[in-house]
């Protein structure tokens, strides 16, 4: 009898059922866009790494996924102020526990465009990282990627945080360096010249890179950047030597029309692949393009944060209260050519 009356029910209602086939439509047609989405947002993406490459040799920004969307939206007016693009470059495999912000560097682009500062901040500098207190630089994309599974997104966010308050500037973009993508990239534009002023003997591999310039290909050239050890000022060489990596980066790039010819622009996104993930913030693709290829056109100027090494502090270095506060000064009143031409010896050599 229960079975029978509710046949019954369902019958008289059937009639007010809606039918399907406009609704499976509407599910196809929604399941296509998002498909042909993440295609061109894939793509898009892929270019953006490769300008950021060329701003200052590391390949794969960060995304904010809220603001990914924006990147097909009409291309924004060109920004007339300086650009501040931060690189952090992480130890380590994909398949690693925890990451380490083993490289930082920030790119300046200034107003008139006329050429890149590449400015590194050492990983053992002394910062307070909010939740946790004073600790060194480099622990800052550990506190916000998290252990045992790491997000690269998180941790970049937590260093973007940490390196703003640090210097007092704006951070218009960002990229996460993986070991992955520096020797996809590096392969991709035929070998990256670096010129160094002393021998390298690498403790991984026992490869030798003798001093003077030589092409490295995406293997050697993480080896390179991977050293620290053995070096007369460890890390801190480890850093003006990925500052020689990314100006010799940026003239290969130079040299093929990259930024300029949207064939060789499509070949090396087609050649590099799916390993990039990128975002601009509130920047357009045309935007940073226009802003890089500008900038790039003369020889970039890199420097390093001045530090003092603290002997009896478990934190590394500390900013150097003599030079340091007129270099931050310069950076967010985008005279950095004035500082550093001021500061010869703070500039490091890239040829």
């Amino acid at each position: 009898m229960i079975e029978d009356d509710l046949r019954a029910a369902f019958a008289r209602r059937e009639a007010l059922t809606p039918p399907t086939g406009p609704v499976r439509a509407a599910i196809d047609r929604a399941v296509v866009r998002r498909r042909r989405r993440r295609l061109r947002l894939r793509v898009a993406g892929t270019a953006l790494a490769v300008v950021a490459a060329a701003l200052a040799g590391f390949t794969a920004i960060a995304p904010r996924p809220p603001e990914t969307a924006n990147l097909l939206a009409t291309p924004s007016p060109p920004p007339t102020g300086a650009l501040n693009v931060l690189l952090v470059g992480v130890d380590g495999p994909a398949d690693r526990q925890y990451r380490l912000a083993d490289s930082v560097l920030l790119v300046h682009v200034p107003a008139d465009r006329s050429r890149l500062y590449l400015i590194s901040l050492p990983r053992d500098l002394e910062v307070s990282i909010p939740g946790r207190g004073r600790d060194k630089l480099n622990s800052t994309f550990l506190v916000g990627a998290g252990e045992p599974h790491p997000d690269l997104v998180r941790g970049y966010a937590v260093t973007r945080q940490v390196v703003s308050d640090t210097t007092g500037v704006r951070i218009d973009a960002g990229a996460v360096l993986t070991y992955q993508a520096t020797r996809e990239l590096t392969d991709a534009v035929g070998g990256v010249p670096v010129c160094l002023p002393a021998a390298v003997r690498s403790v991984h591999t026992q490869r030798r890179f003798p001093a003077g310039c030589q092409k490295l290909d995406g293997a050697a050239a993480v080896d390179l950047l991977r050293q620290r050890y053995g070096l007369r000022d460890a890390a801190l060489d480890r850093d003006r030597n990925a500052g020689r990596y990314a100006a010799g980066l940026l003239r290969r790039i130079q040299e093929q029309d990259v930024l300029t010819n949207p064939v060789q622009l499509n070949r090396l996104i087609t050649k590099v692949g799916p390993s990039l993930v990128t975002d601009t913030g509130e920047l357009s693709l045309p935007v940073l393009v226009s802003a890089a290829g500008k900038a790039a056109a003369a020889e970039p100027v890199a420097v390093g944060l001045p530090v003092r090494y603290q002997e009896k502090s478990p934190y590394g270095f500390r900013l150097d209260p003599a030079l340091a506060p007129g270099l931050l000064d310069a950076l967010r009143t985008d005279r950095l050519g004035e500082w550093t031409a001021a500061h010869p010896k703070q500039v490091t050599a890239l040829r």
